[in-house]
């Protein structure tokens, strides 16, 4: 089944506002939350679809890969997109902005999700940045990329959990584990039930009485590591690739953060990329434009030969099918579409000049009135 278009789930327009976004999946939320629709399955589905839609309008990075690239871009299952695979604690901790702090929802979580122990939804690593700078040839074949980056890992000493032994560890006096303290307001609408991260415990539930020395009781350190990043064909400027679980690691044993990728194209010394599709101006010599012949021109995996006609006019276009570009989300290949310019020599010899006035005495290379009209036409044609 293909997953509904995430504007459509929230019922906004393309160039809807964050605010009027965010409006819109809270009025959903409220609508399908699970508490308010008990065994409803139907209900349940259609507040991960909110979720799921709301998660990638949010973000800014997210809604711009979606608007260019569809379900497709948001990586994913094949053809299906970006896809929700948590439960549903888990979507209550992307709601501080909107129900102001942890969503409880209408009577707490119910029986959705965990909520008791270290919840990972409080305790996730920093995301990490890097820029990989790819030249055309592995924009056209994708490549394997080893970075070395700087960042958090979990302590190998104590296994991220920052105790120096299992019994430097107790369960926190304020939450009483469960990483959160939860306080009922009376509104309007009757009781409303929040949650916010334990002040206590940071959402850790668990209190470090005796830290590990080489973490100071944080559970990660700093340190390099060779991560290989594999860049599929046909990215290019600007785009963006998340790899999951290579960011930062989290304190004491928490979700670690995401490697986001951001591409970088190095320009080609004679190849012109237009999405894709490339160009490359070819500039013939003017006995070649006017007897034909035979002339190399670049592509990406090397140099090819390509047949000129006879009488080739300035401004015409020859296209080789399938020498571009690879499509990132689909099937299928960019041309390459070679520009011909024609050399005009400024500096002749003496028997040069001889042998071109010669040449002018004949009928066939003045223009006639076919031959102007053609000129004109791809006169045209390079301003449209």
């Amino acid at each position: 089944m293909s997953k509904r278009d995430y504007y459509e789930v929230l019922g906004v327009s393309k160039n809807a506002s964050d605010d009027e976004i965010k409006k819109a999946y809270r009025k959903k939320a409220i609508q399908f939350h699970p508490d308010k629709n008990p065994g409803n399955k139907e209900a349940e589905e259609k507040f991960k679809e909110a979720a799921e839609a709301y998660e990638v309008l949010s973000d800014a990075q997210k809604r711009q890969r979606y608007d260019q690239f569809g379900h497709a871009g948001m990586g994913g299952a094949a053809g299906g997109g970006t896809q929700w695979s948590g439960n549903m604690d888990d979507i209550f901790s992307h709601f501080g902005d909107i129900f102001g702090g942890h969503f409880g929802g209408f009577g707490g979580f119910g029986g959705f999700g965990g909520g008791g122990g270290n919840s990972p939804r409080y305790n996730r690593g920093a995301d990490l940045r890097v820029k990989v700078h790819l030249n055309l040839q592995e924009i056209a074949n994708g490549v394997e990329k080893k970075i070395k980056v700087n960042k958090y890992v979990a302590c190998s000493h104590c296994g991220g959990s920052g105790a120096a032994d299992p019994s430097g560890v107790s369960t926190c006096s304020t939450c009483h584990g469960s990483g959160h303290v939860t306080r009922v307001q009376q509104t309007i609408l009757g009781a409303m039930q929040t949650q916010s991260v334990c002040p206590s415990c940071n959402g850790d539930g668990k209190t470090i009485t005796k830290k590990c020395p080489h973490c100071n009781g944080e559970g990660i350190v700093r340190q390099d590591e060779v991560i290989s990043i594999n860049i599929p064909a046909g990215v290019g400027e600007g785009m963006q690739l998340s790899v999951s679980g290579k960011g930062n690691a989290a304190r004491r044993g928490g979700v670690t953060g995401d490697l986001l990728v951001l591409i970088e194209e190095e320009q080609h010394p004679e190849l012109i990329r237009d999405e894709n599709d490339l160009v490359y101006n070819l500039l013939l010599p003017v006995t070649v434009a006017i007897l034909g012949g035979t002339v190399e021109v670049p592509t990406v995996d090397g140099r090819v030969k390509v047949k000129v006609d006879a009488g080739t006019q300035p401004g015409k276009v020859l296209r080789l099918r399938g020498k571009g570009l690879p499509n990132v989300n689909r099937y299928g290949h960019g041309d390459l579409l070679v520009h011909i310019g024609v050399y005009i020599p400024e500096h002749l010899t003496k028997d040069e000049q001889k042998l071109i006035e010669k040449l002018n005495e004949s009928p066939n290379v003045k223009p006639n009135g076919s031959a102007s009209k053609s000129f004109f036409q791809n006169f045209r044609r390079m301003f449209e």
